[in-house]
């Protein structure tokens, strides 16, 4: 049943301006500390990666820009990994002396838009920072957009043709373009129009994809339901309930699919994971049909999960930091990213891995991509695995 849209204020990735005002959060962040069916004690320890940040990637905008709010990245192989930005950052001129590579060297917060540039919001990269590409040809679509636009970036497992997605959540649409980046070939919505029907949504999130080809789309944030579509994108059905309880959303940021057919809503306003099984035969009309199982909670504002086959990680803040489950709803593991010096982070958008063990993160507010590379003697099993892809 559809649900009546409210009026949102946006926190995603978030509101707030500066670091220091997410360690301040941090006493708040501390409220929702006690975990639903999670582990009460959170083991944590150092981090099992290097920052490479000082010698992978270098800028490549042109003279007085920088890096934008970067909320995306999908790793399709070391040699093609996608990164969406949100536009770049004008910088001051003369560009003060602090200023390192990127805006949040400043002290800046681009998530609010300062200094925004809607230009080169698509590249491709590989592994050792290279960029091969600047799919610049779409950077219209996004052009004028008054909010922070393009969310994030997915590729279904199953696509022979690699079809990148990318979910505009100010643009209430979702676009799937060729690999080449020469072609768009599918678009869900209507630009800048909102709504909660059949056709239209109201700042979608994420996207995730089942083997027969169907898919689902987290929308999102002013809608609080998961839609389910056809192959050939035609509606099918939906589910979802605001609320603050258990089995209930404020938002649905990211989604994860896992073993045993297990879907994984990411509810960043509500602080949790939601966690449903699909319980429908899949030569059944009803295919597929998700049932509430069970919710992990004890999060500060989570963000963005993958799931593998025994683990699940998730981005978190209050402080930024990796969180690792096991599949049963226990704390692993988590470990803080630092909040100063030339690694810093204010928040890990999203992360993608590559067959290597290196792990990509964009930072939506401090405005850059980075990847952390295993330490040598790191835990094997504390180290973000390939997604689990359903069969």
């Amino acid at each position: 049943m559809p649900l009546s849209p409210i009026s949102h204020q946006k926190l995603s990735g978030c509101t707030k301006p500066v670091l220091r005002d997410w360690l301040a959060a941090a006493a708040v962040g501390a409220f929702f500390s006690l975990p639903l069916n999670a582990a009460e004690i959170d083991p944590s320890g150092p981090s099992p990666y290097n920052f490479n940040t000082q010698t992978w990637m270098q800028p490549f905008a042109a003279d007085g820009l920088s890096w934008g709010g970067t909320s995306g990245v999908y790793v399709e192989s070391t040699e093609r990994i996608f990164v969406l930005q949100r536009g770049e950052t004008q910088l001051p001129n003369p560009v003060p002396g602090e200023y390192t590579n990127f805006a949040g060297s400043l002290g800046w917060n681009v998530l609010r838009g300062r200094g925004r540039v809607w230009q080169n919001c698509l590249y491709v990269i590989n592994a050792e920072g290279e960029l091969l590409e600047v799919w610049d040809q779409w950077d219209h679509l996004f052009t004028g957009t008054d909010g922070p636009g393009p969310h994030r970036i997915r590729m279904s497992p199953y696509d022979e043709e690699k079809r990148l997605w990318l979910i505009d959540e100010t643009g209430h649409i979702i676009y799937v373009f060729s690999n080449d980046g020469e072609n768009l070939l599918m678009t869900l919505g209507e630009k800048n129009v909102a709504g909660e029907d059949e056709t239209h949504y109201a700042q979608p999130q994420d996207v995730a994809f089942l083997p027969d080809g169907k898919f689902l789309i987290a929308d999102g944030l002013r809608n609080t339901r998961i839609v389910v579509r056809n192959a050939d994108g035609s509606y099918r059905s939906e589910f979802g309930e605001r609320g603050k309880e258990a089995h209930q959303f404020s938002s649905v940021h990211s989604l994860a699919l896992g073993p045993n057919e297990r879907l994984y809503a990411l509810d960043r306003d509500n602080r949790d994971i939601k966690v449903f099984q699909q319980i429908a035969a899949h030569d059944s009309d009803r295919y597929p049909d998700y049932e509430y199982v069970t919710t992990w909670g004890g999060l500060g504002m989570p963000l963005d999960i993958t799931v593998s086959e025994d683990s699940a990680w998730v981005t978190d803040l209050n402080p930024p930091k990796i969180v690792q489950f096991n599949l049963d709803g226990t704390r692993h593991y988590s470990w803080n990213l630092p909040t100063e010096g030339p690694d810093f982070w204010i928040e890990m958008h999203s992360l993608s891995v590559d067959v290597n063990g290196n792990l990509y993160g964009t930072d939506n507010q401090a405005g850059r991509p980075q990847m952390l590379s295993p330490k040598a003697d790191a835990d094997p099993a504390l180290i973000v695995k390939r997604p689990y892809i359903p069969r």
